[in-house]
């Protein structure tokens, strides 16, 4: 609930125009938000900020001529007390991240049902941030998986990561420890124990989770 019943006018940027039609008929019944003004790109939505008198402004990430992420830094250089929340199909940690830092209050998916829409949309106008469960989430493994990569990174001695290296590389037990001057059986202890501490069944398998942890590049 809003402070005061006070109407929030929206805006909304989205270069769909039959999402911004079914948005409209969405809210229309809402007697707390009343949508003010659309806009189809990025120019589009620039040239309706500087124009328009609203509290909110929705905004699609993926957009021609300017993303999201993009417009709502001009926007807020604009209008820097307007209220910003993201609206879009993209769950990704990149797009969600990025348009929080750049300033957006909220993030929800697109598949997102109207009760939820209508509660973000009166977060954003309070100035709290909101996020889609899917969007929170979506954070919330990234997070985790970094701090997993860290920790592994920080569990890896310098010699196994030289050796991980190596092996990724493709070099034999033999190269290995012709190149590092050590002993075969010191080459094989340090695979044993990359083994260990990646949790990989096999040198394929390990090579594997180490690209794909981004351990090494």
């Amino acid at each position: 609930m809003t402070d005061n019943y006070k109407t929030i006018k929206v805006m909304i940027a989205d270069d769909h125009r039959m999402f911004i039609q079914g948005l409209r008929s969405l809210l229309e019944e809402e007697v707390s938000i009343e949508i003010v003004g659309e806009a189809y790109n990025g120019k589009h939505t620039l040239d309706q900020v500087g124009k328009t008198d609203f509290d909110v402004l929705i905004v699609d990430i993926s957009m021609p001529d300017m993303d999201g992420i993009e417009v709502t830094r001009k926007a807020l250089e604009i209008k820097p007390d307007i209220k910003i929340l993201g609206l879009s199909m993209h769950n990704e940690k990149r797009f969600i991240s990025n348009l929080l830092k750049t300033g957006a209050l909220g993030y929800v998916l697109k598949n997102t049902d109207k009760e939820e829409l209508v509660y973000a949309i009166n977060q954003t106008f309070n100035g709290e941030n909101y996020l889609s469960d899917d969007a929170s989430k979506t954070l919330v493994n990234s997070f985790i998986k970094t701090r997993s990569k860290e920790y592994l990174n920080d569990s890896l001695s310098e010699r196994e990561m030289d050796v991980l290296k190596d092996i990724a590389n493709g070099y034999t037990t033999q190269q290995i420890a012709e190149r590092l001057f050590i002993s075969k059986n010191t080459v094989e202890t340090h695979r044993k124990n990359l083994l260990l501490k990646m949790k990989a069944k096999n040198t394929a398998e390990l090579v594997n989770v180490a690209f794909k942890e981004g351990i090494i590049n």
